[in-house]
Formats: structure tokens, sequence, C-alpha cells
């Protein structure tokens, strides 16, 4: 599925990725650092976050943790200040940190006001900072989803704010063009994470059959393999890319209703169950 080999060079590029002391943002992290960057951890779980950036030292790497609550301006600031003390300069942002609360239409005013200002909000404020401080060349990355293009009943806040992270992007690429900073977004699907290692019971086969129901390349996703998305738009090999979404999600989105079956197979499965 993965691979050691560092998918491009970001050697000399020094990257914030936020949310990234657990789950995707830290498969992220790991990624950018085995490709070179020298990465800023950045989260509120202190221990989760030292402990990473103590390991990508480890392998060889260079990482800091930087103590970051993403809703609190002066914060930003202070993260930014120290990646730039630190490593000189500020190449790539990560807006990855999410939280997933959502009881759709019976979500309080409190629940949505903390839903967008986390995922979309405050990616937008991380941005207008650290974009203040980039050179051409740099690059944001915003993570979409699946969840922020398509229906899902019981589902509202979630998906209301990928959906505006992604337009957000196309706005915010326009935007930073003339500065020669590009701004992409990456959209997985389902992903082993802890998420998805909680509903499959920590089974990854049980994980990847659910999947294979929904992804045409009969799976969930590796972190890595967002990550490896991430770096590539991160690096110049990109450079001709900006203001898109990029799907990662093994084919997720290319399925309709019927996902990817033919009438044929619906009818003999329905009047089969009859």
């Amino acid at each position: 599925m993965t691979t050691s080999r560092p998918p491009v060079d970001l050697a000399g590029k020094s990257a914030i990725v936020t949310g990234s002391t657990q789950g995707l943002g830290a498969d992220i992290a790991r990624v950018l650092a085995r490709c070179g960057a020298s990465v800023v951890i950045v989260g509120r779980n202190a221990d989760k976050g030292e402990e990473l950036a103590d390991a990508l030292r480890g392998q060889g790497g260079t990482a800091l943790y930087c103590p970051t609550d993403i809703q609190q301006d002066d914060d930003i600031d202070h993260c930014i200040a120290q990646t730039l003390d630190a490593f000189g300069r500020l190449d790539i942002l990560v807006n990855n940190a999410c939280v997933y609360e959502d009881e759709g239409l019976k979500s309080t005013r409190e629940q949505w006001h903390h839903t967008l200002g986390v995922n979309l909000v405050s990616a937008a404020l991380f941005a207008q900072k650290a974009s203040a401080r980039m050179k051409p060349g740099s690059v944001i990355v915003n993570l979409g989803s699946t969840g922020g293009k398509f229906g899902a009943a019981g589902r509202a806040l979630y998906p209301a704010s990928k959906a505006a992270l992604l337009q957000f992007t196309k706005n915010l690429a326009v935007t930073l063009a003339p500065d020669g900073i590009r701004a992409v977004a990456v959209s997985p699907a389902w992903t082993w994470s802890p998420s998805v290692e909680r509903f499959s019971q920590g089974s990854r086969q049980d994980a990847d059959q659910v999947g294979a129901l929904l992804h045409p390349l009969g799976r969930v996703g590796d972190g890595a393999e967002i990550g490896n998305a991430v770096a590539f738009l991160a690096s110049d090999a990109a450079s001709w890319i900006t203001g898109v979404d990029i799907p990662v999600d093994g084919g997720f989105s290319i399925l309709g209703p019927d996902q990817g079956k033919s009438p044929r197979w619906w009818f003999e499965k329905v009047l089969k169950e009859e």
C-alpha cells in the first residue's frame, strides 16, 4: 500500500501541520519529515506532540512541538513566530485540525459555532497569518473530505465545514496567486484512523472489508497515502497546481448511489433478498 521511499524532496523547506499530535495529522507530519522538511507539530496534547517530535528527530528528521490552540489568535501568532525562529522560513502550512462533533439538525448554535470555528475559521485565520510570512513558492494545503461533497442523513456540521473549506481554498488560491503562493485541498475518504479503528474494534481486516463496499480500490486508505499526496502538492513538482481539490479516496467519489453496480445487479440482489 505504501512505501518507505520519500515521494518527493522537501529538503530545506519548513512546514506547520495543525492537528498533528495524532491520527491523520501525525501521519502527514511523518511523511513530510521523511521527505526532508522541518516539521512543526501543532496541537494541544503536549505528551503526544513531544513524543512525535522526538520520534521524528530520532529518525533523522527535524521537528519541534508547538502547543497551540488554533482558536486563539495569539497562539497562532506564537506558532508562526516559533517556526520562523527555529527554521528561518515557513514554506508549507497544512490545515488538518478538525472536530467531528455533529448531531445534524439537533445541533445547537454553540455546536455550530464550535465546529465552524475549528474546521473553517481557524484554518482561514491560520492561512491569513501564515501567508503574510510566506515567500513565493510556498503552499497552503487544506484537508477537505468526501464528507464535504455529498449528502449524509443525520449530519450537518462537519460536512458543511468541509464544503466551506473547499470553497475557501479556491478563493485563497486566487487571492495569493499574485504573491506566488499556491493553495490546494486534499479530500480523503475512509482512512485508517482513530475513528475508523473504533468502528472496526481495532481490526484493519474488518475495516477493509467494509471499506471495499464503498471504495473501488477495495479497502480503506492509509494515513501515509494522504501524506504522500500532501507532500507532492507541497513540492516544486506541483508548481502549476493551485485552487483545486485532489480526491485521495480510493475511488470513493467516482461512485454514484449504485456503488458502481449495474441495474441488473441491483434487481437481482433486491428481488433475491425478498
